[in-house]
């Protein structure tokens, strides 16, 4: 069964995804970006080359999102996928079922702190063109790609910040949502929300000196340390060709100060409902 590290983009899944494997499969809770393909990204184009033809067609796409995870299932085991993918349903085609789903961890960030990464990850112009994107409800990533060889390169619907909250909010099927700005001020009792899911999904124990080192070897002064050094394999590509930073702007990056009025005012009129039930002020 799968386990979703379900967000939008740019909202800590890298950071949540480190600090799982450092639990799972480190000795002593050390982090390595190196091992972040132990928990992969859905959907990939190897997901999919035996059961569709055209990986760049949605409408193919869509009709074999079940089967595609029906068959990462066969092994009958627990295992875990990140995914920006809305959990959408369009026309009479899921994007998931609880036959194919164990468990959601929900990684959401206040929507005024990911405009300015958006901005970054996604190479666009200016803070209002990033304010736009997270406003899309139809906004789809990777149709530009899907002709190149990377396996990550395939059609991806995310819509708008707000349709993605809601849409895996549903998935109450063994459901934990995980607040970014938590993670950042009160680490060890975030941190420990998703040290005990595993626990109870996994029926293991983790003791307290692992989950210690592993907040502290995953902060994210030494995620971005890992990527200086070139331990980090996803990276984004500017117009130039050159890499840009993943871990950006970390806590430096606060809405009060980047963002102008106008636009902060935007975002909470249009995320005013989302924003008040997640104490978002």
């Amino acid at each position: 069964m799968i386990i979703w590290l379900a967000s939008y983009p740019k909202s800590g899944n890298t950071w949540v995804r480190s600090f799982i494997i450092s639990l799972l499969y480190s000795k002593d809770g050390s982090s390595n970006l190196k091992d972040l393909e132990k928990i992969p990204q859905f959907p990939m184009k190897s997901h999919f080359k035996e059961i569709v033809n055209d990986l760049s067609n949605i409408h193919e796409l869509k009709k074999k999102w079940l089967e595609a995870q029906s068959i990462l299932n066969l092994d009958n085991k627990i295992k875990f996928f990140k995914t920006h993918h809305l959990n959408c349903r369009i026309d009479n085609f899921n994007f998931t079922d609880v036959n194919n789903t164990g468990g959601v961890i929900h990684i959401v960030r206040d929507p005024r702190n990911i405009v300015t990464s958006i901005k970054n990850h996604f190479h666009l112009n200016t803070i209002e063109d990033a304010k736009d994107f997270i406003l899309s409800e139809n906004n789809w990533t990777g149709f530009k790609n899907a002709d190149k060889e990377k396996d990550t390169a395939i059609p991806t619907l995310i819509s708008s910040w707000k349709n993605h909250f809601n849409s895996w909010k549903k998935f109450n099927k063994k459901y934990l949502l995980i607040k970014y700005e938590n993670l950042v001020n009160k680490p060890l009792e975030e941190f420990s929300k998703i040290s005990k899911y595993l626990e109870n999904l996994l029926e293991i124990k983790i003791d307290s000196q692992k989950l210690q080192f592993a907040i502290d070897t995953n902060k994210f002064e030494n995620l971005r340390a890992q990527e200086q050094n070139g331990n980090f394999f996803e990276s984004v590509i500017d117009k130039n060709k050159k890499k840009k930073n993943f871990f950006h702007l970390g806590q430096k990056n606060d809405f009060n100060v980047l963002l102008n009025s106008n636009i902060k005012k935007i975002l909470e009129d249009n995320f005013k409902i989302e924003m008040q039930e997640l104490g978002y002020k």
